[in-house]
Order: C-alpha cells, then structure tokens, then sequence
C-alpha cells in the first residue's frame, strides 16, 4: 500500500477529493495532511475525515528556505510516506527538497500547462482571449511549473467569465482530474491522462 501525504496551505478541496478516493482497492491511502499554516481549514477538514495532521509554520524561518524544508521532512519521517501530493501547498520548493523527492511528488496547477505557470493563472487566460482553461497534473521538479504532464482536464471559457467564476469551473475539473491522477501514477502508469 503507497502511503501518501498531502501538502496543502488553505482549505484543502483537493485533499478532500484525493483522501476521498483512496479507499476500497484503491492502492493508496492518506498517511498524513501537512500544512505551512496551523490555521489552514484542510488541516481541520482531514481530521475530521480521520487523517493525521502537521503544521510546519514556514515564516520563523524567513528567507532559510532549507531550514524550512529540513523542518518539513523532519515532520514527515514518522509518517514514511512514499509520495507527496502537493494540493494548494502554496510555498516554492527548492531543488535540494524537490529531488530528493524526484519521481514521488506530484502537483495540480490551474492552467494547461505549459501555459501560465506561476500565480494568477484565470486573470491570465481571460487576458489572453483563450476558449478554454483547465488544469494540469505533473510530476515536480526543480523548475516551477514544469515537471512531466500526467494528465490534464479542459473547460469551456464562457463569456462574461470572470477570474472567480472561471476559478469555480477549474476548480470542478481539479476535483475530477487529480484522484484520476493519482491512482494510475500508484499503479504506475504515468502516460497523460486527458479529461473533456
């Protein structure tokens, strides 16, 4: 059984969905929930579902972003998880965490990548005068943004979309891509998964 934790930094959508779908034969299960803000309604959310949890507050570390980190796998060891599911974990990983990690953390991000990667991706889109938005699962590595696609899920720009109501509609296929994700990634299969 690959024991996952997920990281999350508010409140947790897509750790809901993945805690959700690792039951019955799925091969996975949720070992922990791990957050950079004890406050963080995913942190509360997994509880509730029975899901141990750890707060590693990133802000006494400043700009030691290795100290942080070393802090984060110190938190993770009891646990022995065998992948990392990044869902709305809203810290920069360095090189020296991410591959030490290489091949067993993945990350949603709310654009067809390679399209827009970083912060304000709806904004972005809208900008652009694109048809249709979606999001992507990757494997992570040390460039932001960039891992290997694993799978991807599209939706319609409707007009008079806004960042928020296009955000909304994103957020619906997140929910159906990522679990989808995961469970073919555990049983090894990493050819791309493509949602309508």
């Amino acid at each position: 059984m690959t024991r996952v934790a997920i990281f999350v930094s508010g409140g947790g959508s897509n750790m809901v969905k993945l805690v959700e779908s690792m039951t019955g034969d799925h091969p996975a299960r949720p070992c922990v929930v791990l957050s950079n803000q004890a406050d963080a309604g995913g942190l509360v959310r997994a509880r509730e579902m029975g899901v141990p949890t750890i707060a590693v507050d990133h802000k006494p570390f400043g700009k030691d972003r290795p100290a942080f980190e070393d802090a984060l796998n110190a938190a993770l060891a009891p646990y022995a998880p065998d992948l990392i599911c990044l869902a709305g974990f809203m810290r920069v990983l360095t090189a020296g965490f991410v591959n030490g990690w290489a091949g067993k953390m993945l990350n949603i991000h709310p654009s067809l990548l390679p399209k827009y990667t970083g912060l304000h991706t709806h904004a972005r889109a809208l900008e652009a005068g694109d048809t249709e938005a979606g999001c992507t699962v990757h494997e992570v590595t040390p460039v932001l943004d960039d891992g290997p696609i694993l799978g991807q899920g599209r939706v319609p720009v409707e007009p008079g979309d806004t960042p928020d109501t296009l955000a909304a509609r994103v957020l619906t296929m997140e929910h159906r891509l990522y679990p989808a994700v995961l469970r073919r990634f555990v049983e090894g299969e990493k050819s791309p998964l493509f949602l309508p």
